[in-house]
């Protein structure tokens, strides 16, 4: 099978979907590998280090898709860039099936087993290749490093002839992967941490990292079966918000990391909870890109309300593009080689395994998952 893996084409994308490692694996396994040429620059890795690994270098995009039997990348592709893909071929990136409704289509019409690397299950098995996981992991580090940047005051406790400078504090919105990730990174760099979720059973997590776990009392929350937490009911959503109010007003830095799976983020950070911070606090929104956690944070900008900066910059894992890279191409490779068969070289699709039917969008020229199909049955 041929392997084909194009560039990001994407202005704002410093990642990469596949490092050399990767491509090696792939390569003692029987799979011919090919890179369009220029692949890796953004993370300083040259075409030369690919032919090592035992990749064929392709100039041509255009060929690379159409003679891909699998082909890789980190985002989703145009909806002309799926019409240049084999039938019959399967495609493997970040796809936004919840919202790429014509994206979709367009991979069913095309006949193009499409698989969503949101969509991995969050299983035992699964998590060698969760790549929501690995790259959240990421973004909840970059974002505590950027806000401490930011603020104009040192995060730990200092002790000085002139006297001592207190901790600044830290307020965690979200204790997800990214959000522990947060808590932990901000807790290293020696800020006094503070953190809340809508789901109980984070507390343990929370206080093991050395953060401490806000109880605001919202009755009934629970989380989902692949660990996410529930949508909450408007009287419990405006609980919180008071709850968190008290906290932001204390607080130095503000990272907000909530996101339901499938649908907008929820507001966790209204205006009048940012009029009541101080000035100068600085307040990061992770979920910018779908929805907003913070009312008024802007998507790729950084912007100032009633004196307190907010972040919304897109693309928090591709500050660390480097590690960012190197975890989400382990989580192509574990994915391809789990269902590589050895004697054929080949990439078995087996429908009724748990991962696959979980991650497949489309297959045979149809849309095949079942919870896409629910979702856009309830629209």
């Amino acid at each position: 099978m041929i392997i084909g893996i194009p560039r990001e084409l994407d202005a704002g994308e410093t990642r990469v979907p596949v490092i050399p490692d990767s491509v090696k694996r792939f390569t003692d396994q029987g799979a011919e590998v090919q890179i369009e040429a220029g692949m890796g620059q953004s993370v300083r890795i040259e075409d030369s280090a690919y032919e090592k690994a035992g990749a064929t270098i392709v100039t041509d995009r255009t060929a690379l898709l159409n003679n891909a039997d699998i082909v890789l990348r980190l985002r989703k592709p145009s909806i002309e860039e799926v019409s240049q893909l084999k039938k019959g071929s399967i495609h493997i990136s970040f796809l936004d099936p919840f919202n790429e409704n014509e994206l979709v289509d367009a991979f069913a019409a095309a006949g193009v087993t499409s698989i969503s690397m949101e969509m991995i299950p969050r299983t035992t098995r699964a998590q060698k290749m969760d790549a929501l996981s690995s790259q959240a992991s990421l973004a909840g580090y970059a974002m505590v490093v950027l806000a401490a940047e930011r603020l104009d005051k040192i995060l730990p406790m200092m002790m000085t002839p002139a006297g001592t400078i207190s901790p600044s504090r830290v307020f965690i919105i979200g204790a997800g992967v990214a959000g522990l990730q947060a808590i932990a990174t901000a807790k290293r760099m020696g800020a006094r941490v503070d953190a809340f979720d809508t789901r109980p059973v984070v507390k343990e997590q929370v206080e093991s990292l050395g953060g401490k776990f806000v109880e605001i009392d919202l009755g009934e929350t629970g989380q989902t079966a692949g660990g996410y937490a529930n949508a909450l009911t408007p009287e419990q959503v405006q609980m919180q918000l008071d709850g968190q109010k008290k906290v932001c007003a204390q607080s130095d830095i503000v990272i907000t990391t909530a996101q339901l799976f499938g649908r907008p983020a929820p507001t966790v950070v209204t205006k009048e909870m940012l009029q009541a911070m101080k000035p100068g606090s600085v307040v990061v929104d992770l979920a910018v890109e779908s929805g907003g956690n913070v009312e008024g944070s802007v998507a790729g900008e950084e912007v100032e309300i009633d004196g307190v900066k907010v972040i919304g910059l897109a693309n928090m894992p591709g500050r660390v593009a480097n590690n960012a890279s190197q975890m989400y191409s382990a989580n192509l490779h574990n994915l391809v080689l789990e269902y590589w068969n050895k004697e054929t070289k080949q990439f078995d699709l087996d429908m009724e395994d748990e991962i696959i039917k979980g991650c497949v969008i489309t297959h045979d020229g149809e849309m095949v998952n079942e919870m896409i199909k629910n979702i856009r049955g309830a629209k």
